[in-house]
Parts: C-alpha cells; sequence; structure tokens
C-alpha cells in the first residue's frame, strides 16, 4: 500500500511466485528465503494466509474467473469450486473494495485490472 506506482498490483499470487522463480533461473536476485517464506500480511503475531485465504491456486482461479470473465457465483461454482468458498471471495472482494480505491495506481497486465476497469460501487450495495 506504500509508494506512488503499485507494479504487481495486477498480477496473481500464483504469477508472482513464477516471476520470482524465473527471475532467479539463473542467479539468486531474490532471496530463496522471500519466495519459500510462508505468505503472509504480516498484520498479527504468526500470521499467515493460509489461516483465513484459500491455496493461492484456488484464489487465484476463483479471482480470474470473477473478475477478468466477469462470472457469476453460480457460473463460478459450476467450473468445480466449492460454493462457500466461491461466497467467502466474492464477499471479500465487495467488501475491500474501498482499499483498491485507496491503493496507489498500479500497471494492468490482465484484460481486466483492479482500478478504472472495474469499479464496484462503494456508496451503494453491490448486487451480484
Amino acid at each position: 500500500m506504500c509508494g506512488g506506482l503499485a507494479v504487481i498490483s495486477d498480477v496473481y499470487k500464483t504469477k508472482v511466485y513464477e516471476l520470482a522463480s524465473y527471475i532467479n533461473s539463473e542467479k539468486e536476485i531474490i532471496p530463496e528465503t522471500t519466495i519459500t517464506k510462508p505468505p503472509s500480511a504480516e498484520l498479527s503475531a504468526n500470521q499467515k494466509d493460509i489461516d483465513t485465504l484459500p491455496p493461492y491456486d484456488i484464489l487465484d482461479g476463483i479471482l480470474s474467473l470473477l473478475i477478468e470473465n466477469g462470472m457469476s457465483e453460480k457460473e463460478i461454482v459450476s467450473k468445480g469450486y466449492n460454493k462457500e468458498t466461491v461466497q467467502w471471495i466474492i464477499n471479500a472482494v465487495v467488501k475491500n473494495e474501498y482499499k483498491r480505491m485507496q491503493s496507489a495506481p498500479g500497471l494492468k497486465i490482465t484484460q481486466k485490472a483492479f482500478g478504472s476497469g472495474r469499479r464496484f460501487p462503494i456508496a451503494a450495495r453491490y448486487i451480484r
């Protein structure tokens, strides 16, 4: 949330790890411990992303279908994802939209980036 430009704001977590591995393919530039350390927002002691989030491959898959493909909850669940997980992720995206409005602008990588290309209303309830 710091800085004037969020360079990887539009990159899914699984892709960030792929990029890190690619960057390190010839020489360790990113410390391996940074890559292998369990992900955490480090908001509290011993917090890990897996404590509250589904595994990144599932999270990123659902987010991609929701954001880039504009699929509904029902359509995403029909792709084989757990209904409760899909509902939780959709609710989290909607509930946290205000954070993205406050963030530094990011580079657009995907077809439908978080940002001006995709906004939920903040003052009115979003109905999916």
